[in-house]
């Protein structure tokens, strides 16, 4: 609930140190990687790196190798069959002889990269199955060429997860109405239905407990033998026992390079974590990781952000090693220094606010690996950590991935959206010259101040909001971060230079949510994606609620629909009721008004609308979804053995890589 993702498509901007108003350079690195299907695969510079000290160099190697480490058990998350049949694949595509170009070899490939991509069989975004464009019976035929030890048992099973589109067809299941458990094909939840798990939870729970621990986080729901329903924990000697086993010896080994005694602890704390299973440790561990705020070098590792369950409940693998860049994080210093005058005028009730914020840091960092649910497609800010009571009492972190949304800026240039869908040569103009800092700083807001504000009412159920909570979440952050880009204070914190550069990233958001965001979705199909979700829902209610005073407009010029925003300051104030009542209903739990907004606003397209966006975009050299392959780095030992130096590279291209990691971190598939 606290990972900002790519929202933009064409236009996002790479993160300044300062309000500089500045034009992007590009520059002579090759970005792009590969292209395939709906995607397109890049690569990022970790700029920095050379000049970090031995001892930090060793700490972030021996913790990007521990998270690359957990890769197996996020596939294992998403679907029951995706690590064998990835083995399978994998083992066709190694022992492959024959003519590469070959249209049915070609089509294999294509699905193999979908599969890497999607972590699994089911697309990330959308959650719906690949569809292969190769016959079962050329498939049929590679495996029969495999030695039988190479073949495995159920390959009458995994043939079927292939090919029967409607067996395990949607990894995550959002329709309202619908058993949500039973029809999405998670391995987070067996045996058992959304009732029966509701249930089961329910009863754990202490709604007088003010400090509870996060139920299901790392959990596989099922039935025992007498059909009693019951959790598997993942930990050592329970669930993915083999690979948590090996992360815990590449944080030992990591925490012998430690950069300070609290770092240390919490390297500790995590692994304790890993070795016990308990909740009550992972909080006592997110505790100890908020408040340090000395370390330059910070990661992330564990289960956390629980958009892969359809409850929002049990957290998917994720890991992402990092430094701070010191001299980029000024605005987002600023920021979090002045959190509470954010919180104290905030548009919503003030029975809904913090009186006290605590503990809200916030910095530009620099991504030095990606892994789990954070690779190949990756989240450019992050705030943890997501307990509400936690962040009440002792704070939040929150990060802008400054590298990450620089590749994203340089790998867009001259892509000619602007061109397409903005008429207006004077926003153009305006979104050249400010979305360049007015997009990070919507970042930095929605992750430093959006998700740290509000409180919950005592005794309101953190999970209150069911199947809506992810989307509802992310919609009070964006709207927060709406909402405070066009405040003067921005301008008086010397944030930014000019009164009207929000304009910019008011426009671009109102428009990806209403229209372009559209070329991300299969034609027929509704929005399930909860950031989607979110974006459609602020975009279609201010278009509702102002359309007497003509606030927002849809218009057609030639055929081609686009955007119009006639009163800016209107549309300030919309976000700030929207925010006010979703900070109600996030507050007060209350899952009826919730359900409603997401439903009216946030699901539906207009399919004639949607065919629209999809043909205009299809004269555009524009991928929908985009993520990345990581750098490699290498120990350099001397003539004992000792690590002198780590090297960074990045010529590995995208199959190279996902075969690697599928060789060296597999402990799952071993």
């Amino acid at each position: 609930m606290s990972i900002l993702r790519n929202a933009a498509i064409g236009t996002l901007m790479a993160c300044v140190a300062a309000p500089t108003v500045m034009a992007a350079t590009k520059s002579d690195f090759n970005y792009v990687v590969d292209r395939f299907a709906d995607i397109e695969v890049l690569r990022y510079k970790v700029p920095g790196f050379e000049d970090l000290s031995l001892g930090q160099k060793k700490l972030i190697y021996y913790l990007t190798e521990a998270g690359i480490m957990g890769r197996d058990m996020l596939w294992d998350q998403n679907c029951k069959y995706n690590l064998p049949l990835r083995r399978l694949l994998e083992t066709v595509y190694a022992n492959y002889s024959g003519n590469k170009n070959d249209k049915e070899f070609k089509a294999f490939e294509k699905y193999l990269k979908q599969l890497w991509f999607g972590n699994g069989v089911h697309h990330h975004y959308s959650m719906d199955k690949f569809t292969p464009e190769f016959s079962r019976k050329w498939l049929d035929g590679q495996i029969a060429k495999l030695p039988a030890a190479d073949k495995p048992s159920d390959l009458d099973t995994l043939m079927r997860v292939v090919f029967d589109a409607e067996f395990m067809s949607k990894r995550v299941n959002q329709v309202e109405g619908a058993d949500l458990i039973k029809t999405s094909a998670n391995n987070m939840y067996e045996n058992v239905s959304q009732l029966e798990v509701e249930n089961y939870y329910a009863a754990l729970k202490d709604t007088t407990d003010l400090t509870p621990v996060s139920y299901g986080l790392n959990a596989r729901v099922t039935k025992d033998a007498k059909g009693n329903v019951v959790e598997q924990v993942y930990k050592i000697g329970g669930v993915y026992s083999p690979a948590i086993e090996r992360i815990v010896e590449l944080l030992n080994k990591a925490k012998q390079y430690a950069e300070n005694p609290k770092q240390a602890a919490i390297i500790d704390k995590l692994v304790e974590f890993y070795t016990t299973g308990s909740l009550k440790t992972f909080d006592d561990y997110s505790i100890l990781w908020v408040e340090d705020t000395d370390s330059q070098v910070d990661f992330i590792n564990g289960f956390i952000e629980s958009y892969g369950d359809p409850l929002g409940m049990t957290g998917s693998y994720e890991s992402i090693v990092n430094f701070k860049n010191i001299p980029a994080s000024h605005r987002t210093e600023v920021i979090s220094g002045n959190a509470q005058w954010f919180e104290s005028n905030s548009p919503v009730d003030p029975r809904f606010r913090k009186d006290e914020v605590k503990g809200v840091t916030a910095k530009v960092i620099t991504a030095a690996i990606l892994a789990g649910d954070a690779y190949p497609a990756t989240p450019i800010g992050i705030n943890l950590p997501n307990a509400n009571w936690i962040r009440a009492a002792h704070g939040s972190k929150s990060v802008t991935i400054e590298n990450i949304t620089q590749a994203y800026d340089e790998a867009a240039h001259g892509n000619g959206f602007n061109e397409e869908f903005v008429p207006d040569a004077a926003m153009r103009e305006l979104m050249d010259k400010y979305l360049f800092i007015t997009d990070n700083l919507h970042t930095d807001l929605h992750e430093c101040l959006g998700h740290a504000s509000g409180r919950l009412l005592p005794g309101v159920d953190p999970d209150a909001l069911k199947a809506h909570g992810s989307t509802l979440e992310e919609t009070r952050a964006d709207l927060f971060a709406l909402y405070y880009l066009a405040d003067p204070k921005l301008i008086e914190l010397g944030l930014i230079d000019s009164p009207e550069a929000y304009k910019a990233q008011y426009y671009k958001y109102i428009l990806n949510g209403l229209m372009t965001q559209l070329m991300r979705i299969e034609p027929g199909k509704d929005v399930e994606e909860a950031h989607m979700r979110n974006r459609k829902l602020i975009s279609e209610w201010c278009l509702a609620k102002g359309k007497a005073n003509k606030v927002i407009e849809l218009y057609d010029d030639n055929g081609k629909t686009y955007v119009r925003i006639n009163d800016y300051n209107a549309l300030r104030n919309l976000f700030g009721e929207l925010l006010a009542e979703i900070q109600r209903i996030k507050s007060e739990g209350d899952y009826e008004a919730g359900r409603d907004l997401v439903e009216t606003y946030g699901v539906k397209v207009d399919q004639k609308l949607h065919k629209q966006v999809l043909d205009r975009y299809s004269h555009l050299s524009i991928a929908p979804y985009k993520g990345f392959v990581n750098p490699v780095y290498t120990p350099v030992f001397d003539a004992d053995g000792n690590i002198t130096d780590v090297a960074v590279s990045y010529d590995e291209d995208y199959i190279s890589q996902q075969m690697r990691y599928s060789r060296d971190y597999s402990p799952l598939t071993k």
